[in-house]
C-alpha cells in the first residue's frame, strides 16, 4: 500500500487511536494497522487501514512474529483517501465479508458516509454519521468519526 498525504494519515491514526484505546481497556482482542498482513481463507493477502481479531484465535494458532495472520480479521475497516476508487474498496470489503470477516465498516470521507459489512447481511449505508457502533463484534465499543469523517 503506497503512502498517503497527511490528512488519510491523520485520519487513520485517530481511528486506530480510538479503537486501540478501546482495545486496551476490553482485552478479548488485538488491534492491527495497514503493516499487518493476512492471508484470507481464498488465498489472498490482504492488509486493511485497521483491524481487530479476538485473542483466543490468535492463541490458537502456531505463529512465528513475521508471518501474515492466516485467517480474516473478526473486523475490519478500510478508510478511503482521495486517491483511492471506491469501487475497488467496495470489492475489497466484499471479499472480506465473504471470508468470514464478522463486521467492516468502509469509511468514506468524500462522501460522508460509512458503509458498514456484516457477515451475510447486504450492506448498510450511514450518511452523515457522527458516530457508528462496534455492536456485537465489538460489545460497547461506538467511534466517534470526529476527525475522522469530517
Amino acid at each position: 500500500m503506497p503512502p498517503t498525504g497527511w490528512s488519510s494519515g491523520n485520519r487513520n491514526s485517530k481511528l486506530t487511536q480510538r479503537l486501540g484505546n478501546w482495545t486496551d481497556q476490553d482485552g478479548t482482542g488485538m488491534i492491527f494497522d495497514s503493516s499487518t498482513g493476512y492471508k484470507l481463507p481464498n488465498g489472498a493477502e490482504r492488509s486493511p487501514d485497521v483491524s481487530w481479531v479476538l485473542k483466543t484465535r490468535i492463541e490458537a494458532l502456531d505463529l512465528r512474529p513475521n508471518q501474515f495472520l492466516p485467517l480474516a480479521p473478526d473486523f475490519a475497516v478500510e478508510l478511503r483517501s482521495a486517491t483511492d476508487n471506491l469501487t475497488v474498496l467496495q470489492a475489497k470489503m466484499q471479499e472480506y465479508q465473504r471470508c468470514g470477516v464478522r463486521l467492516g465498516w468502509l469509511i468514506d470521507p468524500q462522501n460522508q458516509r460509512v458503509e458498514i459489512y456484516r457477515c451475510g447481511q447486504e450492506v448498510e449505508v450511514l450518511e452523515w454519521p457522527t458516530t457508528v457502533s462496534g455492536e456485537a463484534v465489538l460489545p460497547g465499543f461506538e467511534l466517534d468519526l470526529t476527525g475522522i469523517l469530517s
